[in-house]
């Protein structure tokens, strides 16, 4: 099992093009970990935005009556790809991880991989 501080390292060095990643507590917005980012990209600032993102896809869900569970959420800028997992079981229910990437320099589908990886061996 990984602590939320070895967890934001193996997602920042098991993704090339990684920029920034984050584990956050949907319920409240907060981080309880970052790493990465900088002066364009504050991750606090954006853990607080995701939380909203995912508040409102599950009441979407809600409201069409949709059964199951979200596995991540995928939001496609100019440059970056910035990839949303929330996390199963007991120990990460109400928690997600939040990883930037470069678009150009990365590789979605062994982000998501390694993204799986990490919430397997997460510990909080």
């Amino acid at each position: 099992m990984a602590s939320v501080e070895v967890s934001l390292k193996e997602m920042m060095a098991g993704v090339e093009g990684a920029l920034g990643a984050a584990v956050v507590d949907y319920t409240s917005g907060m981080a309880l970990g970052t790493l990465g980012g900088g002066k364009e990209l504050d991750l606090n600032i954006a853990a607080a935005g995701n939380t909203d993102v995912i508040r409102a896809k599950v009441r979407t869900m809600e409201q069409l009556g949709l059964k199951g569970q979200i596995e991540d959420i995928l939001i496609t800028l100019d440059h970056q790809y910035h990839v949303i997992r929330l996390l199963t079981g007991r120990a990460g229910n109400g928690l997600f991880l939040y990883l930037v990437l470069d678009k150009a320099h990365s590789n979605l589908a062994m982000a998501r991989h390694q993204l799986k990886r990490v919430e397997a061996d997460i510990e909080i």
